[in-house]
Parts: C-alpha cells; sequence; structure tokens
C-alpha cells in the first residue's frame, strides 16, 4: 500500500502520508528508512538539523539495490538549516546534504525556519544546531529574498525539484509572494488539534501552496525531550472525543488525528519504530470523517505551540 497523492502548484506529485526523520535515532535510522520504503512509505522528510541525513540515504539505496523501488518512486525531502542563509552558502550545503543522501536531486528542500544564523563551516560542526560556538546563539545577516533567491538558483540547477518553506507566518509568506519568481510549493508547519492553525493553512492553500503538517500528535513528540509544558498537557490519544471517534471508525487514535489533517488535503509526516503503526500511519484515507467530527476535533483548539525556539531556550522569538 502507498499513499495518494496532493498535486504542487508546480506539477509535481507528493504523497500525502509521509515518514518522519526527526528523532529517529543513528543507529537504526537506516533499517527503519528501508522497513518504511517495503511498508509503501514513498515521502521521507529529512534535514541537516535531524544529523541522520547518511543513514537515511542508506537506507534508500538498500532499498533501492534490492529492485524494492526506483529513485524516481521516492519523494526526498531536506532542509535548509538557520546557519546556511547566507547566498552563497545555500548551493554548497545543498550539494552536500545530496551527497549524504547519496543522491543527485531532492524532491522538495525546504527553509527550515525564517532565522538566519551566523555560517558555522560544517567542517567544525555539524549539523550546528542554534549556536555558533556550542553556547551562544549569533544571528546571521541574510534577508529571507536573499535565501529565497538562492533557493530558486537550486531549482534552475537541477539540484531540487521544488522548494518550500517551514515555521512561516502569514505576514513572511505574503512578504515572500511578492518578490519570488518560484512560489513555494509546500509549508511546513507544527499542526495538531491543539495548535490547528485553520487561518494560516486556508491562506497557504488559497495561494496555492501544500501544507505539510508535523507533530501531529501534539504533545507527544516533546515529552521525550523533558519539555514542561508537553509534560503538563493531555495526550491527545486519550482525549475522550478522539478515542470515541476511534471506536466508532474502528480505528486508533492515531490514525483519527492523521485523517483529520489528510481528510483537509493536509499532508502528514509521521514517525513510528513498530511496524504494525508504521502500516497503520499509512492507512489513514480509506475512511471518512463526518463534518461535525472534524468540528469537534477542531473545537480542540488551544493555540498550543511546542516547537518554538524559545521552549529550547533559544532567543528567537519568531512566534511573538
Amino acid at each position: 500500500m502507498t499513499s495518494p497523492t496532493v498535486k504542487l502548484n508546480n506539477g509535481h506529485q507528493m504523497p500525502l502520508v509521509g515518514f518522519g526523520l526527526w528523532k529517529v535515532n543513528n543507529d537504526t535510522c537506516a533499517d527503519t528508512v528501508y522497513n518504511a520504503i517495503k511498508s509503501g512509505y514513498r515521502l521521507f522528510d529529512g534535514a541537516c538539523d535531524y544529523g541522520n541525513e547518511v543513514e537515511s540515504g542508506q537506507g534508500v539505496a538498500r532499498a533501492i539495490k534490492e529492485g524494492i523501488v526506483k529513485r524516481e518512486d521516492l519523494f526526498l525531502v531536506s532542509k535548509l538549516w538557520n546557519s546556511f542563509h547566507d547566498e552563497e552558502r545555500v548551493d554548497p550545503i545543498c550539494k552536500k546534504q545530496l551527497k549524504d543522501w547519496g543522491i543527485d536531486y531532492f524532491d522538495l528542500y525546504i527553509v527550515h525556519f525564517p532565522i538566519s544564523l551566523k555560517y558555522v563551516d560544517p567542517s567544525e560542526r555539524y549539523p550546528p544546531g542554534f549556536t555558533y560556538d556550542g553556547e551562544n546563539v549569533v544571528p546571521g545577516k541574510a534577508t529571507i529574498r536573499e535565501t529565497w533567491t538562492a533557493m530558486e538558483a537550486l531549482v534552475q540547477k537541477g539540484l531540487c525539484k521544488s522548494i518550500g518553506i517551514s515555521n512561516f507566518n502569514g505576514a513572511l509568506i505574503m512578504d515572500l509572494l511578492r518578490y519570488a519568481k518560484i512560489v513555494p510549493a509546500t509549508l511546513q508547519i507544527e499542526h495538531h488539534p491543539y495548535l490547528t492553525q485553520l487561518g494560516l493553512v486556508e491562506f497557504a492553500q488559497s495561494q496555492g501552496i501544500a501544507v505539510t503538517a508535523y507533530s501531529s500528535f501534539g504533545p507527544l513528540s516533546f515529552l521525550e525531550m523533558d519539555m514542561k509544558q508537553a509534560k503538563d498537557t493531555p495526550l491527545l490519544f486519550e482525549n475522550q472525543a478522539i478515542k470515541k471517534i476511534a471506536e466508532q471508525h474502528k480505528k486508533t487514535p492515531a490514525q483519527v488525528l492523521l485523517r483529520w489533517a489528510t481528510q483537509r488535503n493536509v499532508a502528514v509526516i509521521p514517525k513510528s519504530n513498530n511496524q504494525a503503526r508504521l502500516a497503520q500511519n499509512l492507512n489513514v484515507t480509506d475512511f471518512d470523517l463526518s463534518k461535525s467530527e472534524i468540528e469537534d476535533i477542531s473545537n480542540l483548539n488551544k493555540a498550543l505551540r511546542f516547537n518554538d525556539p524559545l521552549n529550547y531556550g533559544v532567543p528567537q522569538p519568531i512566534y511573538v
């Protein structure tokens, strides 16, 4: 079984359900990617900052070598980290990431955050994280326009087929659209019933920008990071409204949460190390929620954001 797709504004097809590589351990990553491909996953969402692109590429290479898939069957995604926003840094780091993956092009390459940080040479520390020297966060000088122009050049060079943005708000998108020669193909945002961002989703989709949700299960992704806000928030899997809807459809709460997004044409990128849940998470387009069920889930909104740099002690107030 593979996922249905959503058509991007440049004509390329992107799977509606993919596999997120954030926090996939290096020692298991290659096998995880390989097994996910065997289970039917075709989109893999990676990033420089995840620190596992070499291993992700090893899993892809094994699946291709064994004839399970061809490269063109896959939709491989990576992201430009904040330390490489200067125009002259974008091309070299993209090429490094491609080399790490062992591929010639990305299907989608995304600006990870609308944050420019001072350049850190990959030979000194990679991935660099938010700090310049391991302790201090030092802002960079690059504007979003400078970075986006360099991103557009990657498409013309054939290094990626599509380019997108992540963690942008409406005002930044409106500004970007004024000068962009290539409209972002996708917008990736934190999106779950505690943070619905319905206005942002609707605006992006109205501009022909496909939306991808990350952290679809809300606080669950952040518990292992010892985030107090996540520990103080009730798990969505235990929410009575979601459990009731799941029972009515004979699905798991996870499947209901993912269907809440995909039914509104919002792509999802869950991850799991469990083979049974891998299959369950992929199987989230064969049933429909009623309008009232979607509304009941959306009404859980608390405007509660977990993936905010300020929550990690990083003084980059992009959401204030």
